[in-house]
């Protein structure tokens, strides 16, 4: 059982970022009026980048692909997003969501830092290595 952990826990840390990336393409508009609230220029840009980071980093955890790229580029994503939309505290389900994604850094990290496990896309991967048991 020990072996397939780590293949669940990427499905289930990659599965909240292509599901984010899926519903940022069904609700475009409103996502980039969200950002202009915000304050943030280029949004059409910075959300199809969004988009794109979301969903490919997601799928790249998922399948255990490039996964140390992907929670990499997963984690450059999270950091300014959480700085910018989960600051103001004053506001519970802004703290929350704050913590949410300091928590699912460190799940990022832990890949980043141990790989994918033993379960993962082998014939096109490149450079990966599995978690270490011993």
């Amino acid at each position: 059982m020990r072996s397939y952990v780590p293949m669940l826990a990427r499905a289930l840390l990659g599965l909240i970022f292509v599901m984010s990336g899926i519903t940022k393409i069904t609700g475009f508009e409103g996502t980039q009026q969200y950002m202009a609230s915000h304050g943030i220029p280029a949004t059409g840009i910075l959300l199809v980048g969004a988009i794109v980071v979301e969903v490919l980093g997601g799928l790249s955890v998922i399948l255990g692909l490039w996964a140390r790229v992907g929670a990499a580029a997963l984690i450059l994503f999270l950091i300014p997003a959480t700085l910018i939309f989960h600051t103001d505290f004053s506001q519970q389900t802004q703290l929350i969501m704050f913590l949410k994604n300091l928590s699912i850094m460190g799940g990022l990290l832990l890949v980043l830092a141990f790989g994918t496990g033993d379960y993962h896309i082998r014939a096109l991967d490149v450079g990966e290595e599995s978690m270490s048991y011993a």
